[in-house]
């Protein structure tokens, strides 16, 4: 190719290069693993989540640019962020409080681990899951429940934020 071509090319291509969405991948979705700990009456939890969408989030939430790193010390803004966009509710319809454990970086996630003490039947308990809906309408959001030897999978998404566990 003659440099003159490449060169009008590269003219053409470069407005492309400045106009990226928010995010870099093209598609926007997170999963929720709950795992029941019988002996400790308790659901673990971690949820994983693209690293530059929960900064995007965050970033809207504090009014200031945040970057997750190795050591920084946004736990307090992770822990926020979530208790706003993940619910549990008892059958009895008590709102079940759970502990923010951390946060771990791995490769483009970001990984967020919480407790759920949990010490009565699952069945009709709510789950509310609308991380990150707030940025993205295509968001679609996983949550994996393991509880009693068997596993169900619950699809969030917009307009579709709350579900109902049966068991």
């Amino acid at each position: 190719m003659p440099k003159h071509r490449l060169f009008f090319l590269l003219l053409l291509l470069l407005p492309l290069a400045g106009s990226r969405p928010l995010s870099r991948h093209d598609f926007h979705t997170s999963v929720t693993q709950m795992q029941y700990n019988a002996t400790g009456k308790t659901f673990e939890i971690s949820v994983r989540l693209f690293t530059d969408d929960l900064e995007a989030a965050l970033s809207r939430q504090s009014g200031q640019k945040i970057k997750l790193g190795g050591k920084d010390s946004h736990d307090a803004l992770v822990e926020q962020y979530i208790r706003k966009h993940l619910a549990f509710t008892s059958p009895r319809k008590q709102l079940k409080p759970y502990q923010y454990v951390g946060k771990e970086p791995e490769a483009e996630a970001t990984w967020v681990y919480l407790e759920l003490p949990y010490n009565e039947p699952i069945s009709g308990s709510l789950i509310r899951q609308d991380v990150l809906l707030d940025l993205f309408d295509d968001q679609v959001n996983l949550v994996n429940v393991s509880y009693q030897s068997e596993r169900k999978t619950y699809l969030f998404k917009k307009n579709q934020t709350v579900h109902e566990i049966s068991w």
